[in-house]
């Protein structure tokens, strides 16, 4: 009798795995391009060269005193300019900020002198009236639909003609009456415009408050909801609105910030020399709106951080104090500052297309 077995089936072994496919959706980009993709890297890098060119050019500014009246120049400049960078995010920007910044200064010290009254009495009237001049632009341009160009270079004009005219017709000068011998004025000037000693180095009270705000302004956008709000009335007011987002209530609470920015800096202006010029102001929006344009926030919106406006602000505190401890013709910086402003526009464009370049 034959026997006959059945051939079984061969085993063989699974294929070795080769490396995963992936298309252009899934591919996993380098840390060198995730780097580069956030707003603030583009000027940490200018910033750091502008500091170590003039650390060359003009030896004096390492000397600790030099470097903080560098910081204290950044801090006045970069208190304002980040509330403007938060609405830049949000889609819109402030030709008023400037002038508004005066327009607090002035008010608080007129209601404290003329009505002889506590200067907190002042300061508080003022932080109402800087909080309304921002409602009041958020308002229109959400009510009218206009550019917030147009709604804000009228502010812009508004404010420069009363800061003027208020402070002939009251004082009959175009500077306010010096305030510096009325109750209240020793504890207000502690809180906005007083220094500090670190290691036989004066510092001013507004560099600790520029850093605050910077941390607080970082926390809101990363960290909240409100945060989310601000990019996305900024990439698209339409789509935001069809997702929930209440546009109107972020539109008007982004300029008022601003107001609260340009109520705390003409605190500081009014509390460090006691008495204010009505003239001043015009043109420092241009400053704070450059600051968070070199920060990498975009002019079209929805893009941008509050970390880079902080190194925007310092490069122009260095550029500022730098020509001069160097000695140059100080008529050079608003030069210096076209050419960072162009070189930061060109740099951050070529970062974000390098970054999500495929």
């Amino acid at each position: 009798m034959s026997m006959t077995r059945q051939a079984e089936p061969a085993v063989t072994a699974p294929p070795a795995p080769g490396p995963k496919e992936t298309d252009g959706r899934t591919r996993q980009r380098s840390l060198t391009l995730r780097l580069l993709a956030r707003p603030e890297v583009g000027v940490f890098l200018g910033a750091v060269a502008v500091f170590v060119f003039f650390l060359i050019a003009a030896p004096s500014v390492r000397d600790g005193s030099s470097m903080a009246t560098v910081l204290y120049q950044s801090s006045t400049i970069g208190i304002m300019a980040l509330p403007v960078a938060l609405l830049m995010i949000g889609g819109e920007f402030d030709l008023s900020a400037g002038v508004a910044v005066v327009t607090s200064a002035l008010t608080a010290s007129m209601v404290s002198y003329q009505l002889t009254m506590n200067v907190w009495m002042g300061v508080i009237v003022a932080l109402v009236v800087s909080l309304a001049v921002g409602a009041f632009n958020g308002w229109v341009l959400v009510k009218t639909g206009l550019p917030s160009f147009l709604v804000t270079l009228g502010t812009f004009l508004i404010l420069q003609g009363v800061n003027l005219a208020v402070t002939k017709l009251v004082t009959g000068n175009v500077a306010t009456d010096d305030i510096s011998d009325m109750d209240g004025f020793d504890q207000a000037k502690a809180l906005f415009a007083s220094s500090f000693d670190v290691g036989g180095v004066q510092v001013k009270i507004t560099v600790v408050w520029w850093l605050a705000f910077a941390a607080l302004a970082t926390w809101v956008l990363l960290r909240t909801k409100y945060g989310n709000w601000i990019f996305a009335v900024g990439g698209s007011k339409e789509s935001a609105r069809a997702v929930g987002v209440p546009v109107t209530f972020t539109k008007i609470t982004l300029f008022m910030l601003v107001g609260f920015g340009a109520w705390f800096v003409g605190m500081h202006q009014l509390f460090s020399f006691n008495t204010v010029q009505s003239g001043e102001g015009v043109g420092q929006e241009l400053i704070y709106i450059a600051a968070a344009v070199i920060g990498g926030c975009l002019l079209t919106g929805g893009y941008g951080s509050a970390i880079g406006p902080v190194f925007g602000a310092f490069m122009f505190g260095m550029v500022n104090q730098g020509i001069v401890y160097a000695g140059w013709n100080p008529d050079w910086f608003k030069a210096f500052l076209g050419v960072m402003l162009l070189g930061a526009v060109l740099i951050n464009l070529y970062v974000r297309r390098a970054a999500t370049r495929r």
